[in-house]
């Protein structure tokens, strides 16, 4: 079923290859595929992504589209920052991801982080300024980013010329995918 909202927007999902919470990647890539939205998966490597369930337990694996160094991130409308402490942990030290949101902040464009995904805006400086939630052990990385730190299922912000969707967990998915739907609807 798609909704005419979705069918012109692209997404970007950026993961590393191993230890991405497995429903936090791939819940909203299918539910955006599934409203017509064209979705891509970049990855580290072109390696297939192991994800985690619990960040521990085997979750399913899916095949990278791209890798981050080759994405392009002007051609999309929204990035997608999936959590997991061990793909979030490490996919902050990659100096693509910070290439990434730093062309969505900067452009305006909407980024969408879930759990562990803020630390990849925080280890850019993206998130002075921004009142958001996340997986409660990143409160005080934050607050010392210069951030406000919410304990809500999904919280918007439009603070500083670019909207910052994020959410606590897998169990705020519904409310983390309702917010992304209602900023891809937006003109």
């Amino acid at each position: 079923m798609s909704t005419t909202a979705l069918d012109d927007r692209r997404i970007l999902a950026v993961v590393t290859n191993y230890g991405v919470e497995q429903d936090e990647l791939v819940v909203p890539v299918k539910h955006l595929r599934d409203h017509g939205a064209q979705v891509t998966v970049a990855a580290v490597s072109t390696d297939e992504i192991r994800t985690l369930v619990g960040d521990r337990d085997p979750g399913e694996t899916v095949r990278p589209d791209t890798t981050l160094d080759d994405v392009d991130p002007a051609a999309y409308d929204l990035l997608l920052v999936p959590g997991g402490t061990l793909n979030a942990d490490s996919l902050r030290l990659e100096d693509a991801t910070t290439r990434i949101v730093s062309s969505f902040a900067a452009s305006g464009r909407p980024v969408a982080a879930i759990c562990h995904g803020p630390w990849a805006l925080i280890e850019g400086g993206y998130v002075r300024g921004k009142t958001l939630t996340s997986y409660a052990s990143l409160r005080t990385d934050i607050a010392n980013a210069g951030g406000t730190w919410v304990d809500k299922p999904v919280v918007r912000d439009d603070a500083e010329g670019w909207p910052l969707i994020t959410s606590r967990n897998p169990g705020d998915l519904d409310d983390f995918i309702g917010e992304i739907d209602a900023v891809l609807s937006e003109d």
